[in-house]
């Protein structure tokens, strides 16, 4: 496989960014793409760092863009309008890997995925965008976002939840960014395929249950699965090929 980084200028948040890229070395475009996010805290180059993903699609002909979001919340800030990290992902990334590379620009040719912050980032967007996306994965997802701890803000929130009260404004229940909300208005004729995944020992366990037993709930069909192991990089690194496989299964390759 071959491997590109990428600086350029994100006008969705004013600023440069980078992500890195795997190509197929092999074969002919145009290739289906994968856009794989980061979890809170991390970057664009922690897919690499931290697990095998070049050796987990070395093969396959399929493109792999891990943009960075810094703790963006792929999401439009609702107390600083100059940071659009939702746009980020659907207009700068999306838009320079497809002026660029030989990749399908079509919904058939398109998933995305990620792990924690990303769980919830990749769910999102293929809820609200069901026409971009065939597919969606989350391992460990961060899915009803610290906001679900209380419905009320309180005179002194938690610094984690005053982060989020400036990402996603003081009503998140039933607006643009709940999970909840979204997969409830997708609709079904487009609904993307969706896998959730979450170690047995990891402290957003109940986060995922409540979602899967949701998406259950609204018969949206999807794949849900809980395997041993905690919010660790030697999980995500194992789960992720289960991942691969299942978005394989609907880009058809």
């Amino acid at each position: 496989m071959a491997l590109a980084q990428l600086h350029f200028f994100a006008p969705s948040i004013g600023a440069q960014s980078i992500m890195n890229i795997i190509l197929p070395d092999a074969g002919k475009g145009p290739f289906p793409v994968l856009y794989l996010l980061h979890g809170l805290s991390d970057d664009h180059s922690i897919w690499l760092r931290r697990t095998s993903i070049e050796r987990h699609v070395a093969g396959m002909p399929l493109v792999v863009v891990m943009p960075g979001v810094h703790r963006g919340w792929y999401t439009n800030w609702h107390a600083n309008p100059e940071l659009r990290y939702e746009d980020f992902i659907m207009k700068d990334v999306m838009g320079f890997v497809e002026r660029t590379f030989p990749v399908k620009t079509s919904r058939a040719g398109r998933c995305i995925g990620g792990l924690s912050m990303g769980g919830y980032g990749a769910l999102k967007l293929a809820l609200k965008y069901p026409e971009t996306f065939i597919s969606a994965h989350s391992h460990s997802g961060a899915l009803l976002t610290p906001l679900h701890k209380s419905r009320e803000w309180g005179p002194n929130p938690s610094p984690l939840l005053a982060e989020s009260r400036r990402v996603f404004g003081p009503k998140h229940f039933g607006g643009p960014n709940d999970l909840v909300a979204l997969s409830r208005k997708c609709p079904k004729a487009k609904r993307p395929a969706l896998r959730l995944d979450c170690g047995l020992d990891d402290f957003l366990l109940q986060q995922n249950r409540h979602f899967a037993t949701h998406l259950k709930a609204i018969r949206y069909n999807h794949e849900y699965a809980e395997f041993p192991g905690a919010h660790t990089w030697a999980y995500w690194d194992e789960h992720v090929q289960e991942a691969l496989a299942f978005h394989r299964r609907y880009l058809k390759i």
